[in-house]
């Protein structure tokens, strides 16, 4: 009987406790990015409980037959070397469930770092998604328009973001359409998603970028490209221009509500031009600059040594004369 109700309690308790919990977005995908590492989670979720339930049901199993009461007192076991295939299964097993992981993390790492397919030859929106304590600027240019803490998709299109930062380290993310990509101040870093459905979805920065942090959040919408581009057009129509004024104002540390302009950011303040590959931000500019300081440098020893040449002529006519 008490076991009874002391199971009734537990399962009343993890009742009660996972009626607060909130859906688990991730496996909630909307597009072929999110699908991807959806699969990849569910499947990465059978084998680890293939794995457990196996152990348990050896480790009852071992525990039932070899335990201690079912051996006459005189029994001593057998003195065993080794065996081989025990051996074999112990080390086999592990090799092959660590190779299938393998396998299957790095084809959904490709997929999702590649342009979404199944589009045709629809080419991508490109959105420059940079951060600030603690807001997002959404900046569109095609479109010259921008936004901050709301973005505007269209379904059925590949999408591109371009990520930066104007503070720390932020992490775009969007989970029911793919996961997370940092943004950093120095580089821009791409990150490939679509939307297949129309609907409202959650977005936020994943890691942690000072107090402003728990609300660094916004909203997305993704709806047919039809109403995307009756957006564009009443944007066009009713807001405001984006300046380097406001935009200043806009990067002070603080939290704002959504807003929307024409123009963009990109035009009086261009984003960082190195890129994710490897190479650091504006690399080329710096390799110009490198040499324009070596040029200077050689410049300045060449004044210089005319300075000095000059200091002794001046000091051999003074003792001439």
């Amino acid at each position: 009987m008490k076991l009874k109700w002391a199971i009734l309690g537990a399962l009343f308790t993890l009742t009660a406790v996972l009626t607060g919990c909130e859906p688990l977005t991730v496996l909630d995908p909307k597009g072929p990015q999110a699908q991807t590492q959806a699969d990849v989670i569910w499947i990465s979720i059978a084998i680890m409980a293939f794995i457990v339930i196996t152990v348990f049901v050896m480790l009852v199993y071992i525990l039932i037959k070899y335990r201690g009461s079912k051996q006459a007192d005189s029994y001593e076991p057998p003195h065993i070397e080794g065996n081989k295939i025990v051996e074999s299964i112990v080390v086999g097993i592990p090799i092959i469930i660590v190779a299938v992981l393998s396998i299957i993390s790095v084809q959904s790492t490709y997929e999702v770092e590649a342009k979404p397919e199944g589009y045709g030859d629809k080419e991508p929106l490109v959105v420059y998604a940079s951060s600030s304590d603690w807001k997002w600027h959404f900046s569109y240019p095609e479109q010259d328009i921008e936004t901050v803490n709301y973005l505007y998709v269209p379904t059925d299109r590949p999408l591109e973001f371009k990520l930066y930062s104007y503070g720390p380290i932020t992490s775009f993310w969007i989970p029911q359409l793919g996961g997370q990509k940092y943004a950093m101040s120095d580089m821009i870093t791409t990150l490939h998603l679509a939307a297949d459905v129309p609907g409202e979805f959650m977005g936020r920065n994943s890691n942690f970028s000072g107090e402003g942090f728990a609300e660094n959040t916004f909203n997305v919408t993704a709806m047919p490209q039809q109403e995307f581009d009756d957006w564009v057009k009443e944007v066009k129509q009713t807001a405001k221009p984006l300046t380097e004024e406001k935009f200043d104002e806009l990067l002070e540390p603080g939290h704002l509500g959504q807003l929307t302009f024409t123009g963009t950011h990109l035009g009086f303040m261009p984003p960082p031009k190195g890129h994710h590959e490897g190479h650091g931000a504006g690399g080329e500019d710096h390799s110009e600059h490198s040499s324009h300081e070596s040029e200077s440098s050689e410049h300045s020893e060449h004044d210089n040594n005319n300075n000095e040449h000059n200091h002794e002529s001046d000091e051999a006519t003074s003792h001439n004369e």
